[in-house]
């Protein structure tokens, strides 16, 4: 048999498209071509499969030789289908069985030893092999990320030879076994709230914002505990589900920051805290081959921007649409990929470039116009999608030696449990968190009795807020209402949202 067919997978973003190949071998001078939008690192496998063919104490045939990467118009790139490849040649040249090929696929780079070696996006292709019907055939090294889907079924090679020997039924490989959990891969294994002392308001708006899914603006002077009440968010926000751990880990997956780090810390929600120097492209993701940014590694999880006014505008401003849809697209000349970024976003800043604006600094003339200046680098817009804004005052001393306070503290594990209640109300109600409500959502799950409204519009006049803040003001009071186990939203509840914007 002089063609054989094998299957594999390309990546396109968070998708892992189906690639045929199909490996030639016909008379005439020895050649090896290898054709289908392929890019430079696809190209170069010929050197690599060749050696790792010939080390392997296998033939090389030495005829011409033509790999077709089927479909054409879609751009292969990286090492992932080499072993692919090598198993196409085999086949072709009668070295390999090819019984039972339609039911498999194949990804993974060689050495020119025939060793294999780890393969990005190996999760997404596992993903995509089990929903069609197929086991997955990749190197050991990528078994780790590749089994968090445990309804694949995979199997691990080493070494080439262990891939030919299982095809020609020799040494059979066994299907890999699904990861075990380990005591630190507990998502409840964060950093605990009850560590922050004082800030019970700070606190408070924390837990409505985990319970919620809001974004949160907090405001206050340097040490005041801004950022330690952020990094604490993870800690009370619910447990993963599976579904939710698949795509935080297959976001890792295909990204080459992410790509060293422990595969399991997807079962805890992810915390990304870019610093202020990040560019709108580290944000938003980029690349001539598109590769998710800091919004979609936050996916589910949260964005933390500590010192907000110190970041470009530009940048900024890529946050407003993924906000609003939940995901973002990334168009270049050769493709579009769209990676989800439903994140929370948690941000923090100083009032006034020297913190302090009560007791401005010698020199510091007119301060009000200095805080003004400051934070006025954040538009509107972008402040109106902050659901909650809180001021953070700084901690008494007292309150800072107070153990007898610090030792009654709830802790996360409590809040999460209160947390996780509250989101079970608005998922069994609307399907969806508060913050993800729709305004028509909005006029069915959180009517006000005659007075509320009355009171919401008042206040809303008064502080002159916009349509979009007014309805946010609306979903945190849903939420606080879902804390407190209420049905309705009381004015008590409405009184406590609109406290959580800063005029």
């Amino acid at each position: 048999m002089s063609l054989a067919i094998i299957h594999s997978r390309a990546t396109l973003g968070l998708e892992a498209p189906a690639v045929t190949i199909e490996v030639h071998l016909s008379n005439g001078l020895p050649g090896f071509a290898i054709v289908g939008l392929p890019d430079a690192a696809v190209r170069e496998s010929k050197e690599r499969v060749r050696s790792a063919i010939l080390n392997s104490e296998l033939d090389f045939p030495a005829r011409r030789i033509t790999v077709n990467l089927a479909p054409a118009d879609l751009p292969k790139d990286g090492g992932r289908f080499d072993l692919a490849i090598a198993i196409g040649i085999l086949v072709a040249s009668g070295q390999i069985e090819g019984h039972g090929l339609n039911t498999m696929e194949f990804i993974g780079e060689l050495a020119l030893s025939g060793e294999t070696r780890h393969t990005p996006a190996s999760l997404t292709a596992a993903i995509a092999a089990h929903k069609a019907g197929r086991s997955l055939f990749l190197p050991s090294a990528s078994t780790h990320e590749a089994s968090l889907c445990q309804s694949a079924t995979l199997y691990a090679a080493k070494h080439l030879l262990e891939v030919c020997a299982h095809l020609n039924r020799l040494t059979l490989l066994n299907p890999a076994a699904p990861p075990e959990t380990t005591p630190s891969d507990d998502p409840n294994m964060a950093l605990d709230i009850a560590e922050v002392k004082g800030q019970e308001t700070a606190k408070r708006a924390l837990t409505v914002a985990a319970a919620g899914h809001h974004n949160l603006l907090m405001v206050g002077p340097p040490g005041s505990g801004k950022s330690m009440l952020a990094s604490r968010l993870p800690g009370i926000l619910p447990p993963l589900s599976e579904t939710e751990q698949l795509e935080v880990m297959a976001l890792a997956s295909i990204s080459q920051r992410a790509r060293n780090e422990n595969p399991h810390s997807s079962l805890r929600r992810p915390f990304r805290a870019p610093h202020h120097t990040a560019s709108s492209a580290a944000l938003a993701g980029g690349g001539s081959v598109p590769k998710p940014g800091e919004i979609s590694l936050a996916h589910h999880g949260v964005l933390f921007l500590d010192e907000l006014p110190e970041f470009s505008r530009k940048a900024l401003e890529v946050l407003r649409e993924p906000m609003e849809t939940g995901e973002i697209s990334i168009s270049r000349a050769a493709r579009q990929a769209r990676f989800p970024a439903k994140f929370q976003l948690v941000t923090a800043m100083n009032p006034c470039p020297c913190g302090k604006p009560e007791t401005p600094p010698p020199g510091c003339n007119n301060p009000i116009q200095c805080c003004d200046r400051y934070q006025s680098k954040l538009s509107g817009p972008l402040l109106d999608r902050i659901d909650i804004q809180l001021k953070v005052e700084a901690v008494a001393l007292s309150e800072l030696n107070n153990h007898t306070a610090a030792n009654n503290a709830e802790s996360s594990t409590t809040i999460r449990n209160r947390v996780t209640a509250a989101r079970q109300r608005q998922l069994s109600r609307a399907g969806k968190t508060n913050r993800d409500l729709s305004n028509t959502e909005l006029g069915k799950y959180c009517r006000l009795s005659e007075a509320n409204q009355m009171l919401l519009e008042r206040a809303a006049g008064k502080m002159g807020l916009s349509a979009r803040a007014y309805h946010r003001v609306l979903k945190v009071a849903r939420t606080i209402a879902d804390l407190d186990a209420s049905e309705s939203i009381q004015s008590h509840h409405l009184t406590e949202a609109l406290s959580y914007r800063i005029q």
